[in-house]
């Protein structure tokens, strides 16, 4: 049987769509129906290198185009909310990239726009499709590593120029929001082998010179209720990339080298009593695996095999808030647009 691609529309013309969206959508057959950019040169430029039927003038008018029904959102943070709302009241299905809102608040509002409107809406944690990290549950599950005690994140990477909008407050910027969701995110998936969701116990952070309120890094400390602790370390101002997820348990431990990039380091080191060994796991990309789970479950009604919802991404939205609290800075602003559909 021959399954009928998706009709994807890409709100902006960003770097990261080529690897998060254009390279899935042609390895996967799927089409890339329109693009909009507030550049529309730009937007045509796009279209032309990736393969996209048609430039659409405006977000409006890729958001109420009746030849689209996924939208694609990997716009600036703070654009997250207003267009994923927007996409939401159009009838269209939402895949966004992380974190879906800006705050708690506005993630509230789009679980009832979810919820208003009956389509399906996933919150990008792409991560979680890869062999990697579905290589590290099944550590966990199989007992090898023991009981878990320790977790500890660490998304790292070096500074981008002063006027990048990931430093932008309008805009939601932070290194937390940017880096910082992967870090609690993945401790969140912890769950299932920590006795529940993790808490947060305390935040440090440090703000950007000559924008205080806006985070250069931040650490959390969490607790889970089994008893483990967990460390979410993200930093925008770092001397290298580093992007980890370590777990200590009481029979061994296990890290994923590079957790949020799998496709250029596909390694899980494992280290017990019986010794060390690195495997493997295959470097194709996070995000092909995720269009395709996001692709089975719109044309084949098979379930998601994590909860990315819009139920979870209020519940990390609240974490980062927490975390901001705790550590001395604003919750992140939300942008308002005159958004017309």
């Amino acid at each position: 049987m021959t399954v009928e691609p998706l009709r994807i529309g890409v709100l902006g013309a960003s770097r990261i769509a080529e690897l998060s969206m254009v390279g899935p959508a042609r390895s996967c057959g799927h089409r890339l129906v329109a693009v909009a950019a507030r550049d529309r040169e730009r937007a045509a430029t796009f279209a032309e290198e990736h393969g996209v039927e048609r430039v659409v003038g405006s977000y409006a008018d890729l958001v109420a185009d009746p030849e689209v029904e996924v939208v694609y959102n990997p716009l600036a943070n703070g654009l997250h909310g207003p267009w994923n709302l927007a996409a939401l009241a159009a009838g269209k299905h939402v895949l966004t990239e992380k974190p879906s809102a800006s705050n708690a608040a506005e993630a509230t509002e789009i679980r009832e726009a979810v919820a208003k409107a009956g389509t399906v809406f996933m919150e990008g944690f792409h991560y979680l499709f890869h062999p990697v990290t579905r290589r590290l549950y099944e550590l966990l599950d199989s007992g090898e590593l023991g009981d878990l005690r320790h977790v500890e994140t660490m998304v790292a990477m070096p500074a981008p120029p002063d006027g990048d909008v990931r430093w932008s407050l309008p805009l939601a910027g932070g290194a937390l929001m940017d880096l910082g969701c992967y870090a609690l995110h993945a401790q969140r998936s912890l769950a299932p082998w920590a006795g529940g969701a993790p808490r947060l116990i305390g935040a440090r952070g440090e703000g950007r010179p000559g924008a205080p309120e806006v985070d250069q890094w931040l650490y959390a400390d969490l607790e889970f209720p089994g008893g483990a602790t967990g460390s979410a370390r993200c930093h925008m101002a770092y001397d290298t990339w580093q992007m980890s997820c370590r777990v200590v348990g009481t029979r061994g431990e296990a890290t994923v080298v590079n957790f949020v990039q799998p496709h250029l380091d596909d390694r899980v080191l494992v280290r017990t009593a019986a010794g060390e060994r690195t495997e493997e796991l295959g470097r194709r990309s996070s995000y092909t695996y995720q269009l395709e789970a996001f692709a089975a479950h719109l044309r084949e009604g098979a379930p998601l095999p994590f909860p990315l919802d819009a139920e979870d991404a209020l519940t990390t939205m609240g974490l980062i808030d927490d975390c901001y609290g705790a550590a001395g800075f604003p919750a992140r602003p939300r942008t308002a647009l005159p958004v017309t559909v």
